[in-house]
């Protein structure tokens, strides 16, 4: 359903802001788009299909890594998810900017995120239990702000939703998430007991999967053979680095 009464330069504007809403460190300066994130809103906000992916993708990711674990001990392996969009979504902030015609800004992202309002997406909660139960580690490994770090444990603590680690992009560092993908097997990261052997990934952007981009499009049918068995991609219509 596309929302009506805005005018195509707030349309622009907002699917600019929407991008930069899981990802602050973007430029906040809006750039043009022909992008209606209203519409992307109110897919993600109304269709039973949206609902549908997300459940078939965890429960998916979930027999997976119960044929995975199989015979390992447990606090040896693990597995590594995104958190916006993935483990918890954000679309209360996405919808307000559409309601009050605002634009994504670094304050706005900010007090969002300080509010400690987002909610588990649809099978996120049964598919970490699930992994605790057998015995995994849980790492969640995102792009938001090493200053939104604690927020981020205690929205992740507010709505019950277990995890071992979450490793956020330092406030100076790069976004490229393969460092931390690394620390998280070589076990480095703070409280880890030793090396863990990681048998899935699971977000929203390509670069949520090690080692890959965009370019992968380039790459053939080859390319793609680890999604539906170690990597599981959620659907996202209202932002990520294919933009």
């Amino acid at each position: 359903m596309r929302l009506v009464g805005r005018s195509v330069l707030v349309t622009a504007v907002l699917a600019t802001a929407a991008a930069c809403a899981s990802a602050p460190v973007r430029p906040a300066t809006p750039v043009a788009s022909t992008l209606d994130v209203s519409t992307a809103i109110a897919w993600v906000d109304r269709a039973a299909e949206y609902q549908a992916l997300v459940r078939q993708t965890y429960g998916q990711a979930t027999r997976a890594v119960e044929t995975a674990a199989r015979g390992r001990a447990a606090g040896t392996w693990a597995v590594i998810l995104d958190a916006d969009e993935t483990v918890i979504s954000n679309l209360a902030y996405q919808r307000d900017l559409v309601r009050t015609g605002q634009a994504h800004t670094p304050a706005s992202w900010r007090a969002w995120v300080q509010q400690r309002d987002a909610v588990p997406l649809p099978g996120a909660q049964a598919f970490l239990d699930r992994v605790r139960a057998l015995g995994g580690r849980i790492a969640i490994v995102t792009n938001r702000l090493e200053t939104a770090c604690d927020d981020t444990r205690a929205v992740l603590d507010r709505r019950a939703l277990a995890y071992d680690v979450v490793l956020c992009q330092p406030d100076d560092g790069p976004s490229d998430k393969n460092p931390r993908f690394e620390a998280v097997a070589a076990g480095t990261w703070p409280g880890a007991s030793g090396p863990l052997e990681v048998l899935a990934w699971v977000g929203d952007n390509i670069q949520d999967f090690p080692g890959l981009s965009q370019a992968i499009r380039q790459q053939g049918a080859a390319a793609y053979a680890d999604f539906g068995a170690r990597f599981f991609v959620l659907p996202n219509p209202l932002y990520g680095s294919w933009e």
